[in-house]
């Protein structure tokens, strides 16, 4: 058997394995993603690349929390896990390894670049071969942060973050879930482009340390660069980091819903559909239990709902919009943002949710503004609280 027969062979078997990972019995069976990994780059003493104000473990991290809440939003059942959740600094190979323990399907690691002041837009990465200085000099970048571990030379064989011979040896194997991880990572890529109006730097290939050691599908997503001021002003708002994390969320949707559809060809649609309509069940009855909670008006704390983007500003009549009255719009980073009602209450934003969606806008999420500036919808609940 010739060496790409046999990657080819492997990269099957590992999907396979993949998605088996996710039927641990008959009773608890789902066919998409059960666990992920969210990896804010840097911390601690570890600061990363640096803007005029701004710091690449800062935005890192709260590009990550806002992600994590939206995925737990949606998917109840999906275990989210974070390699840290606050300003502390976590080795490089623990990070894989705690994606590895956990046995994630999907490893997320979120970043921002660095370059000349002109440089911007967003790029993701996979594990694999710098075809190009750029790209090594990224992965250059990030891998220096071993440099700040204690006897970082025998964790890591001798590896050299700045020695071309290092990565020679470190991309003499390629990942089995290099198909999977460019897929998602293509996903991410149009979700910024398309959906938050961002340039497209494109799905790039690079050695880095932390993608190389994890044992799933796996991405570093480049989220924009501190060294352009423009660009930086969008990464280090609640507004920018917002998109970013919901452009993200969406291609994990996607993403997940691609799984979910090789699931029931595996295993039959019969079986996947049963699982998601229990895990809908739950997600209904844990919404009717915190509707039974008595919310505290706050009349600075409005809720909305976004049906699209657009670059181009379209008239907010009912035929432009599936019928649907009331809709108005913002702008911010460049470009036109559609929004559906403007309420007080999460519960009553949270039905107007369920109407955008019933109209065909599968994709509408909730929003929320204090005192007419846009929040995270995380901060807006805690001031209701």
């Amino acid at each position: 058997m010739n060496s790409k027969r046999l990657l080819i062979l492997v990269s099957i078997l590992l999907f396979n394995f993949q998605l088996s990972i996710a039927q641990d019995s008959d009773d608890n069976f789902f066919g998409g993603i059960k666990t992920v990994v969210i990896d804010a780059g840097h911390g601690g003493k570890d600061v990363g690349c640096l803007g005029s104000v701004g710091r690449e473990k800062d935005v890192a991290l709260s590009i990550s929390l806002k992600l994590g809440d939206y995925l737990k939003e949606t998917f109840p059942n999906l275990n989210v896990i974070y390699t840290r959740k606050t300003d502390v600094f976590i080795e490089l190979n623990e990070r894989a390894k705690i994606a590895n323990r956990n046995k994630a399907d999907l490893f997320i690691c979120i970043h921002a670049n660095a370059g000349s002041s002109s440089a911007f837009g967003t790029e993701t990465y996979v594990m694999g071969n710098a075809k190009s200085e750029t790209n090594l000099k990224a992965a250059q970048r990030e891998n220096a942060s071993i440099l700040l571990e204690e006897n970082y030379e025998a964790k890591y064989d001798n590896f050299d973050p700045n020695s071309a011979e290092s990565y020679i040896a470190l991309t003499l194997m390629q990942s089995a879930f290099q198909e999977q991880s460019i897929a998602f990572a293509d996903k991410v890529q149009r979700q910024f482009r398309e959906r938050v109006g961002r340039k497209d730097r494109g799905v790039k290939q690079a050695p880095f340390l932390v993608l190389h050691q994890t044992t799933m599908p796996s991405v570093l997503i480049e989220t924009g660069f501190l060294t352009n001021i423009s660009e930086e002003k969008f990464l280090t708002s609640d507004v920018g980091q917002d998109y970013l994390a919901s452009a993200i969320y969406r291609a994990f949707k996607e993403y997940n819903t691609e799984i979910e559809n090789r699931a029931k060809l595996l295993y039959g649609a019969d079986k996947v559909s049963q699982s998601r309509e229990k895990e809908t069940q739950h997600s209904k009855k844990d919404h009717q239990k915190s509707t039974l909670k008595p919310t505290v008006s706050n009349e600075d704390v409005t809720f909305m709902v976004q049906l699209a983007t657009s670059s181009k500003l379209v008239e907010t009549k009912p035929e432009n919009f599936k019928r649907l009255e009331g809709v108005t719009y913002y702008e911010a980073g460049g470009l036109y943002r559609y929004t559906y009602g403007n309420v007080d209450s999460w519960d009553r934003a949270y039905e107007l949710q369920k109407e955008a969606v019933d109209k065909g806008y599968n994709d509408a999420f909730i929003i929320a503004f204090h005192k007419g500036k846009r929040v995270s919808v995380n901060e807006a609940l805690k001031l209701l609280k």
